[in-house]
């Protein structure tokens, strides 16, 4: 390994920095009013693409509107960190939902009826 070899990772740490300060206040669209948490960033080799991974609350219309918002976002999201960050290249920024809480409750749930099954 590279003395560089962690870089990707401190870089996306500081995108998940700087998505949070923007999206506490910086974005003012109204799709984005939801509660946002950034659960992860990947970067992709050699930095084209990196990937934004957000935990939404509310109903399912409220999110789609809220990625709708984010997706309309991120030609500025991405302008702001190559600005803040002194990047070289530009990535292309990408926002998913992260549904992981969701589906480890779902899993603790199906794990607990396995484990106690009802008596009928």
């Amino acid at each position: 390994m590279t003395v560089g070899g962690f870089r990707p990772e401190r870089i996306a740490e500081e995108i998940r920095n700087e998505v949070m300060l923007m999206l506490a206040g910086e974005l003012k669209d109204p799709r984005l009013a939801v509660p946002l948490i950034v659960t992860e960033v990947r970067v992709a080799p050699g930095m084209r693409t990196v990937r934004v991974f957000i935990q939404l609350e509310g109903d399912k219309k409220e999110r789609a509107e809220a990625l709708a918002g984010l997706k309309a976002a991120s030609k500025y999201v991405r302008h702001e960190l190559v600005e803040r960050l002194r990047l070289r290249r530009a990535p292309d920024v990408l926002f998913f939902p992260d549904d992981s809480e969701e589906y480890g409750h779902h899993i603790d749930e199906l794990l607990r009826k396995v484990s106690h099954p009802e008596k009928s």
